[in-house]
């Protein structure tokens, strides 16, 4: 994957309970192995910097999204909060009034899309409806 102007190739959104040591740690480290530069939360970040603001730039600076929906991964509050920043950079900002997440970044950057690629780690689709179904 080509570095087409973007500080990172890949950005990964994950919850950090349900996946960090196994599954999103072997993806990340099957990545970096081909070369691709990742932003992970804990390898990117140094202690101390304001969080937010590091992260929410870190998905501006993406090109491709890997999300890894999990069983908790819809509890926490930054996880959605990140999903919310990466749909509002692959799409535009939304249009119905809910709360916007300030964009610093275009849909299309140097003309290549960003894009998201969602993994489903120990959730079934059913699992996704009956949650959706209770709201």
């Amino acid at each position: 994957m080509a570095n087409s102007g973007s500080k990172y190739q890949v950005f990964l959104n994950f919850c950090g309970m349900d996946t960090r040591r196994g599954f999103t740690n072997t993806l990340y480290h099957a990545l970096v192995n081909a070369g691709i530069h990742v932003f992970i939360d804990n390898e990117e970040i140094p202690r101390g910097e304001e969080f937010s603001t590091e992260l929410l730039q870190a998905i501006d600076d993406s090109k491709l999204y890997i999300t890894i929906f999990s069983p908790n991964y819809a509890s926490k509050h930054w996880c959605l909060r990140e999903l919310a920043k990466m749909v509002e950079n692959a799409f535009g900002p939304e249009e119905d009034g809910n709360e916007k997440v300030e964009s610093t970044s275009k849909p299309e950057e140097d003309g290549n899309k960003k894009v998201i690629f969602p993994i489903f780690y120990n959730v079934k689709t059913d699992d996704l409806k009956s949650n959706t179904a209770q709201r």
